[in-house]
């Protein structure tokens, strides 16, 4: 009898670890993004290396101190991707993070569909938000947007 009480006693604890772990990963630390009213978004001109802002609408963001990798923004834009290809630069090898299932307007795996067919475009935001990291935007023809935040090639 005191084998099975002690057997399930390790394996409540393993069922409690496991989802403190999994809630920890999806759900602890992240926040809303703060973003400054008027200058939520910003592309890197392609003349110039100081972001500018451009018009983002409906802007819906998370973010945690405890990494700058899981910055992840959801938006909407008028600009058209030929206005922007042709003032911003273009990011060459975005690659979309996944967020938290409970932020859904974000789905890395269809933003980077998107990417490969030519469908959408990325641009660089801002170079080094954080050391060895930059913000990378994604624009659809129908003016959606997204943004997250990826490690850049530079050695640290």
């Amino acid at each position: 009898m005191n084998g099975k009480l002690l057997a399930g006693g390790i394996v409540l604890t393993a069922l409690i670890a496991g989802a403190a772990v999994w809630w920890a990963q999806i759900h602890a630390f992240y926040e809303d993004a703060a973003f400054k009213p008027g200058e939520e978004i910003r592309l890197t001109p392609i003349l110039g290396k100081v972001p500018e802002v451009i018009i983002a609408d409906e802007v819906r963001g998370i973010d945690a101190t405890s990494s700058p990798l899981r910055f992840r923004a959801c938006f909407t834009t008028p600009l058209s991707q030929a206005m922007l290809t042709e003032t911003y630069r273009v990011y060459p090898k975005p690659t979309p993070l996944t967020a938290p299932p409970w932020f859904d307007c974000f789905d890395a795996k269809a933003i980077d569909t998107a990417l490969r067919r030519g469908e959408a475009i990325a641009f660089l935001s801002e170079h080094d938000i954080a050391p060895g990291v930059d913000r990378v935007v994604a624009v659809f023809p129908d003016g959606h947007a997204y943004a997250w935040h990826q490690l850049n090639a530079e050695e640290q």
